[in-house]
């Protein structure tokens, strides 16, 4: 399982602590001071419009700039999960901060790399380096650029170089981010540099440098070490315990050394293993020893943990670190039922996912709009009321376009249906004259029958019979031979001899298809599920049944089920 999830959140990690801090100028100002008050415990409640409403009355009272109200309002959209909205604040407050950066190297330095951070994570590495690039330029110009934003942007960089395959270059960003932070905690030994070193561990362990991690983690082990000194939260000691001790046996099995790896392991107590983080590094390490029963176990209290909380929400995210990793456990682990139940999960996970997609990029580049059309008003209310009218009559085209788009939906799903409905109609009709003809063949007395029509006959007969012997996979022409105790050339002359033509295999499949057509009838069943009791392969039974039938499955069970 990836670490990037990680490794994003330890390079940001440094940067948070220190954007969290208000920095802030002289506050003598009763009224400015309570309005710093209001903002920061708005803040920890996480009450974004509590917290929009507030930065805007401190930017009006001009207790603050227009820069650094969009890196508050970057800060807060960032908290609330709204990355695209958080994305397009850091990117003013950063252009503004740009026009001076002596006003506020630190401001100027953090929301660049927020904004850099954010593109690299949309996919836009050009845009991320571009940031980078200056940024790091300028703090090699001016000693007034804070150290911890450099190192952060120095991880970041690696960032992107190990994205370009340039891992000698991201190895010297690592170190030279590591020596800037050392230097930053010299006298006041911080969680930064824990952070850091494992963040470089996750890092190389990805690129599959497994002794560079193995290298890291150690120091890691010693900042961390230094850090237990002077950290008074029992509860953080214990959770870093835990990540040291799941990270050096995932280490171990990888090099090879797995009863070490197992003895690390189980020395672990279980009350250093945190949710959700530490559950995930306990399953990365089973799945990795082949434990997958137990990896299965850890996946199920991540899934259950997610659901207790406002993480709940599916996403695509959500998706590929909770249901996929626990759907290969269980299938490793023999588990196939729940394989199947996971599998069925995912499938309804990804039009949630989809459609919680589509509401939160509406409702972001909602805000967004609105925050443009806020800054136009200030500028020009005479081109604001002419966007107005402009937005009005695109509003009214598009509702136009949408309801358009929906009758013509509408009439294609009818016509759809109707069609269906014909061709179901037409298959059960030849299937009972097909039906009938077998009928009429067992009727006839058998000393009138040929040869073939009395082989065909009992063919017939074994494929009606309760067993359904159509279900098994493996029946082919020489299976069916066997059956009914004859030459495998014969079953074949039989069947197409009586049937106009037909191949065994057209033959078999034939039964196959009616008993899937009734299961998709009368039950509920996946039609996955469907497809292996009908004695199909997955991969050619939607192939085949839609080649037959004219229609897939889900459509055909759409009409004939009602």
């Amino acid at each position: 399982m990836n670490n990037k999830p990680l490794i994003s959140f330890l390079i940001c990690a440094v940067l948070l602590f220190a954007g969290c801090t208000d920095r802030r100028a002289n506050t003598s100002d009763e009224a400015k001071a309570a309005a710093w008050k209001r903002y920061s415990q708005a803040r920890k409640a996480k009450a974004l419009e509590r917290t929009l409403a507030i930065i805007d009355s401190m930017e009006q009272a001009k207790y603050i700039g227009a820069s650094r109200a969009n890196h508050m309002r970057g800060l807060a959209y960032d908290q609330g999960w709204q990355m695209k909205i958080a994305e397009h604040y850091y990117k003013e407050a950063y252009e503004g901060y740009a026009e001076n950066p002596s006003q506020d190297w630190f401001l100027y330095g953090d929301a660049g790399f927020r904004w850099a951070y954010l593109s690299l994570q949309r996919g836009d590495t050009d845009g991320a380096l571009d940031i980078v690039t200056t940024l790091l330029s300028q703090s090699e110009a001016n000693d007034s650029f804070p150290r911890i934003v450099k190192s952060s942007l120095l991880m970041l960089m690696a960032d992107v170089q190990t994205q370009l395959h340039q891992s000698d270059q991201a190895r010297l960003s690592w170190q030279r981010a590591y020596e800037i932070q050392q230097q930053e905690c010299a006298d006041n030994r911080r969680a930064d540099l824990p952070w850091i070193t494992m963040s470089i561990s996750c890092a190389l362990f990805d690129m599959g440098d497994i002794e560079g991690a193995q290298q890291w983690l150690d120091r890691c082990a010693q900042e961390f070490a230094d850090f237990e000194q002077v950290c008074t939260d029992s509860l953080l000691l214990e959770e870093w315990r835990g990540h040291l001790a799941l990270k050096r046996a995932r280490y171990l099995q990888r090099a090879g050394r797995s009863a070490e790896a197992a003895a690390t392991y189980a020395a672990v107590p279980r009350r250093r293993i945190f949710e959700p983080r530490g559950y995930t590094e306990a399953a990365e390490y089973l799945m990795a020893a082949g434990r997958y029963d137990e990896a299965a176990y850890w996946y199920e209290l991540i899934d259950s943990t997610y659901l207790a909380t406002d993480d709940a929400r599916m996403t695509f995210d959500n998706i590929a670190t909770r249901l996929s990793p626990r759907y290969a456990a269980y299938r490793k682990a023999g588990r196939n039922a729940d394989a199947l139940v996971i599998a069925d999960s995912v499938s309804a996970a990804i039009d949630s996912a989809l459609v919680w997609q589509r509401k939160s990029d509406a409702a972001e580049l909602a805000v967004i709009y609105q925050t443009h059309e806020r800054d136009l008003q200030l500028s020009n209310l005479n081109f604001q009321l002419y966007l107005h009218r402009l937005l009005l009559i695109t509003g009214g085209i598009i509702l136009l376009l949408i309801g358009y788009l929906l009758w013509r939906t509408y009439r294609y799903n009818k016509e759809l249906r109707a069609k269906n409905q014909r061709l179901v109609a037409e298959i059960e009709q030849r299937e009972r004259e097909e039906q009938q003809a077998i009928e009429q063949l067992k009727a006839q007395p058998e000393e009138s029958l040929t040869t073939q029509q009395q082989l065909f006959r009992r063919i017939c007969d074994l494929m009606d019979s309760p067993e359904r012997i159509y279900t098994d996979t493996g029946l082919d022409r020489l299976r069916l031979a066997q059956l009914v105790g004859t030459n495998e050339h014969y079953v074949s002359d039989a069947i197409n001899a009586c049937t106009n033509g037909k191949s065994v295999t057209g033959f078999v499949n034939e039964y196959r298809l009616r008993y899937a057509a009734h299961l998709l009838a009368t039950t509920t069943d996946s039609v996955s599920l469907i497809a292996e009791l009908s004695g199909f392969a997955r991969s050619s039974f939607f192939r085949i049944f839609s080649d037959a039938y004219g229609m897939s499955p889900s459509e055909y069970r759409g009409v004939a089920g009602k």
